[in-house]
């Protein structure tokens, strides 16, 4: 997969990478030029990673993850919930960032730098639909769904 570094300050922080040999995701820095406060429950901000990829082929796309640890200590989420890179764009990574906290907490502070998120790369299924007015095949769970098979 070719990177465009459009962020100079990645080349010192680090190309995104697997962290250990059994990372499924590569960090995502947060490309921004001063310390940036995100307010709790804020609209979410987005904040540039400072690369731009091309896929090469169509047949994997990247998901856009909040970092475990930050979501889960800080409180900093996806303003989006899961961002999709879809293979055909090429501009630059955007993160959407957002300060789940409770209105009334402290702004939580991103730093130049600072690995904010992760993206994960995922095989892409593009099936053909072909229109019916019956399944061929029917399951006990034709209707229903949220919550239809018990708690």
């Amino acid at each position: 997969m070719d990177v465009r570094i459009l962020d100079p300050r990645i080349l010192d922080w680090g190309i995104p990478d697997y962290q250990t040999p059994g990372s499924a995701a590569v960090d995502l820095f947060a490309c921004i030029d001063a310390p940036l406060d995100i307010a709790p429950q804020a609209p979410a901000v987005l904040i540039g990673a400072g690369i731009a990829l091309s896929f090469d082929d169509f047949s994997c796309a990247g998901l856009i993850l909040p970092r475990s640890g930050q979501g889960h200590r800080r409180g900093l989420v996806l303003g989006n919930s899961t961002g999709l890179i879809d293979p055909d764009y090429t501009g630059e990574i955007l993160i959407s960032t957002w300060n789940r906290n409770p209105a009334g907490s402290p702004p939580l502070t991103i730093q130049p730098g600072e690995r904010i998120a992760q993206m994960i790369f995922v095989p892409v299924v593009r099936p053909r639909f072909g229109v019916v007015q019956a399944f061929s095949r029917s399951t006990e769970r034709a209707a229903g769904g949220f919550g239809s098979t018990g708690a």
